[in-house]
C-alpha cells in the first residue's frame, strides 16, 4: 500500500493561509490504513484548523468529508458541491489524490496535507517500512519474494556490498541486508544456485527515469465501449 505522513500543523496552516473556507478531503484506502489520511484524521486536522487558527485571531471556516478513493474520478464527482464551495481543498490523500483532486476540479486549489512516502506494508502495530519501488520490472521471482531495488540501500543486483556485516546494512545496524536475507531465503528453499546468475544492468527506462508511465489495457478499454 501507500505509506504516508501527515504534514505539521504549522506547514499546513501556511498552505492555507489565504483561505477563508477549507474543505479538508480524507481518502479512505492506503492512506487510512497507514492512520494518516482518513476520515478520522480529515476530522481531527480540521478540528486542530478551526481551533489553532481561532487562537491565532483569523478563525478560518474548516468542514472535512473522505470519500473512498480520491484516485477515482466517480468518488470526486461525489463532493463536486463541497469542492466549489471551498477556497482551498487540502487533501489528505496521497500525491495522487491530491493530483486527481487538482486535475478533476481545475478551478479549485488544492495543497497537500501529507508527504506521500513510499510503497510498503505493516510489519509491527504502528509500524509501516517500504518493501516496494515500483521499478516496473519486477525480479522478486529471482531473489525468493525479497526485493533488492527497495531493500537494498545501493539497489545492489548482483550480492551484498564491502560494507555488509553481520547480516546488517552498513547505514544502520538495526536494517537487516537486503541480500542477506535474499541469501537465506534462497538457500532454505534449495534454490541457492540462483544467487549466482548475474543479472544485466537494471534497465531503468521502465522506472521514473523513463518518465511519466502509463498503463493501457485495450481489451479493458474495449470491454467498456461495448
Amino acid at each position: 500500500m501507500i505509506v504516508a505522513e501527515r504534514k505539521s500543523l504549522d506547514e499546513i496552516k501556511s498552505l492555507i493561509a489565504d483561505a477563508e473556507k477549507v474543505l479538508v478531503v480524507g481518502c479512505g484506502t492506503c492512506v487510512t490504513v497507514c492512520f494518516a489520511g482518513g476520515s478520522r484524521e480529515a476530522q481531527i486536522t480540521a478540528a486542530s484548523l478551526r481551533m489553532s487558527t481561532k487562537l491565532d485571531g483569523n478563525g478560518v471556516d474548516v468542514s472535512d468529508v473522505t470519500v473512498q478513493r480520491q484516485c477515482e474520478w466517480e468518488y470526486l464527482d461525489e463532493i463536486e458541491g463541497q469542492v466549489k464551495e471551498a477556497d482551498i481543498v487540502l487533501s489528505l490523500g496521497c500525491g495522487i489524490g491530491v493530483q486527481a483532486i487538482a486535475e478533476h476540479f481545475p478551478e479549485c486549489w488544492v495543497v497537500p496535507g501529507l508527504n506521500t512516502a513510499f510503497l510498503g506494508l505493516p510489519s509491527e502495530q504502528g509500524v509501516w517500512v517500504e518493501r516496494c519501488a515500483a521499478c516496473g520490472d519486477c525480479i522478486l521471482g529471482l531473489t525468493g519474494g525479497i526485493c533488492p531495488i527497495a531493500r537494498c540501500s545501493k539497489t545492489l543486483l548482483n550480492g551484498p556490498c564491502g560494507g555488509s556485516e553481520a547480516g546488517h546494512c552498513e547505514i544502520d545496524p538495526e536494517v537487516p541486508c537486503a541480500w542477506q536475507l535474499i541469501y537465506d531465503r534462497l538457500n532454505s528453499k534449495g534454490k541457492l544456485h540462483m544467487i549466482l546468475d548475474i543479472q544485466p544492468p537494471k534497465n531503468w527506462s521502465t522506472s521514473r527515469d523513463g518518465g511519466p508511465r502509463k498503463i493501457v489495457r485495450e481489451d479493458l478499454r474495449l470491454a467498456a465501449e461495448e
